[in-house]
């Protein structure tokens, strides 16, 4: 149950609420979002969370094997760097104790609120307030909103099979996973081969009986050096400014690369992508060869797909089909029995439990938006607009029609750079915008429609050749990369360091504001030499 706050004398306009923002979702973008309100001056808001403690995909997954598949010291807050890391690709139980540590080290308990979930908002025009309906029949108001769900939104609960419901022995999920289910000595049969599975394959594999995995595309998998950290690597890590330089070289790197790509003209770009994932593909087909004992296994292994069309991953996953109790099925699923698994040659593979490794509802993609759960003005339908138009938004964060309202996962959003990087600017964003709505005493304010468009249209245009890679070149495999409309709204097509500019130093005059009320808004400061506009409204 939410216990609605009392708004403080000094906020915008008349119009009451509860909150004066609320943050949705305390994984490491509302843990973000969190600290920055905080350093902004901003006390009254509220971080909702439907699950029972913060860390978002850290908390709710406790598969076999979760860990990071980047290294530490690329995985972690500016604000808040962890000299101690007992790995350099930590485990999971690690990587929640952090997020956990840094909620309460910012002092952000106060201001959680768990087991509520949003499932509807809708912008109330007359009071220029949203109102956030919880599953549990919870009303509460806020006069802004940071929408910081995350990237994987929820698990997919139909993997797409027929026959689950009538399977009776034990189904795992990534997600959900029952740790006091004993697998020990038992037939297990994973679906899927994503980053989860390649987690999880080589964790079961050592103490199950047989081990199937069911395989529809190959992954890019290389090793992992998953090494503990040396105390005195700890130590150096702890002298000012180490971590930060480390992690700002690769920054650099991952920016140069990435706006090489985006920047290149498509004349150029097409036959270096086709010769890039030609080599690469051969690569891996001679190490798959040297590492992998059976040629066939090897051999269905070895994706046709370029290294980067879909998540590739760092894992130990391949020597696991080394052993003699693993076997690799790449005949498709016709159907889930009763005992198992029936594939289209009409054999059932019999096993105690089926791991359902199939995925998540992805924020690029337009279905993963439900009808209705979040209307604007002027009957606005967030899902409606991403399914008629296209994945959008200004800076990845804001649309014109959802006003005081920002994401910290939208399209044309990542950038190559670790999780905690990017969700800290998108969340400098939303606070600086809120900011500036404050100092202004505006009671809205919303991106304009003119500069939205302009956006979208140059960010569009620079992805070209994304486009041509993830839907040309690569349009045959499955990835999320890849939307259902055929965009690639999941890359921004610029390096990171321009997308932090553009989060962080955006011009002001971007946004129109608006005040309940007849009275004039404040005189505000020049932004680029121009004095932004406000808009008065008549409540």
């Amino acid at each position: 149950m939410v216990v609605p706050s009392k708004a403080s004398d000094s906020d915008q306009g008349s119009a009451p609420y509860d909150h004066e923002v609320v943050v949705i979702g305390a994984g490491p973008g509302g843990i973000a979002a969190g600290v920055k309100l905080q350093q902004a001056g901003v006390a009254n808001f509220a971080l909702l969370e439907r699950a029972d403690e913060v860390g978002g995909s850290w908390h709710e997954n406790r598969y076999p094997g979760l860990s990071v598949d980047v290294p530490a010291l690329t995985y972690q807050y500016s604000f808040a760097r962890n000299p101690n890391w007992t790995r350099f690709f930590p485990r999971g139980p690690e990587v929640k104790a952090y997020h956990v540590d840094v909620a309460k080290r910012f002092g952000l308990y106060p201001h959680l609120r768990f087991g509520v979930d949003i499932v509807k908002q809708v912008w109330d025009e007359q009071r220029h307030v949203w109102q956030l309906f919880a599953a549990d029949g919870t009303v509460v108001t806020a006069r802004f909103v940071i929408s910081a769900v995350g990237a994987f939104i929820n698990p997919k609960a139909d993997p797409g099979i027929p026959g689950l419901a009538s399977y009776t022995g034990k189904v795992q999920r990534p997600s959900d996973w029952d740790a006091d289910y004993d697998y020990t000595g038992k037939r297990v049969a994973v679906i899927g081969t994503g980053a989860s599975s390649v987690q999880i394959v080589p964790s079961l594999a050592p103490q199950v009986a047989e081990l199937a995995v069911f395989q529809r595309t190959p992954v890019w998998s290389v090793p992992k050096p998953d090494y503990a950290v040396p105390p005195a690597v700890q130590a150096v890590l702890r002298v000012p400014g180490v971590q930060a330089g480390i992690n700002t070289a690769v920054l650099v790197a991952v920016d140069l690369t990435l706006r090489a790509g985006v920047s290149a003209p498509l004349w150029l770009a097409k036959p270096a992508l086709r010769s890039v994932d030609a080599v690469a593909i051969a690569a891996y087909r001679r190490y798959l060869r040297w590492v992998v004992k059976d040629p066939a296994t090897a051999a269905a292994l070895t994706p046709n797909y370029g290294p980067i069309a879909k998540r590739p991953t760092m894992s130990n996953y391949t020597f696991a089909f080394n052993r003699d109790n693993v076997e690799l099925i790449t005949t498709p699923i016709a159907r889930i029995t009763e005992a198992g698994i029936e594939t289209a040659d009409g054999v059932e593979h019999r096993f105690d439990m089926i791991v359902l490794a199939t995925g998540y509802e992805v924020f690029s993609d337009p279905e993963s938006y439900r009808p209705g759960a979040i209307l604007g003005r002027d009957g606005f339908d967030l899902s409606t607009f991403f399914t008629e138009h296209g994945l959008q938004a200004y800076q990845s964060v804001a649309l014109p029609d959802l006003p005081n309202w920002w994401m910290l996962v939208g399209p044309y959003s990542w950038t190559g750079s670790g999780w905690h990087a990017f969700v800290e600017m998108t969340a400098d964003h939303a606070v600086r915008a809120i900011t500036e709505a404050r100092r202004r005493k505006a009671s809205m304010m919303a991106v304009r429609q003119s500069v939205h468009e302009a956006y979208h249209r140059r960010i569009h245009r620079k992805a070209a050749a994304l486009r041509f890679y993830l839907a040309e070149l690569n349009g045959h495999v499955p990835t999320y990369y890849r939307n259902s409309q055929g965009d690639t709204t999941y890359v921004r097509p610029s390096g990171f360091y321009e997308a932090r500019r553009g989060n962080r130093k955006f011009p002001l005059d971007d946004y129109e504001y608006g005040v309940l009320g007849t009275a004039p808004a404040v005189v505000p400061a020049k932004s680029n030499g121009k004095a932004p506009r406000t808009t008065t409204i008549t409540a």
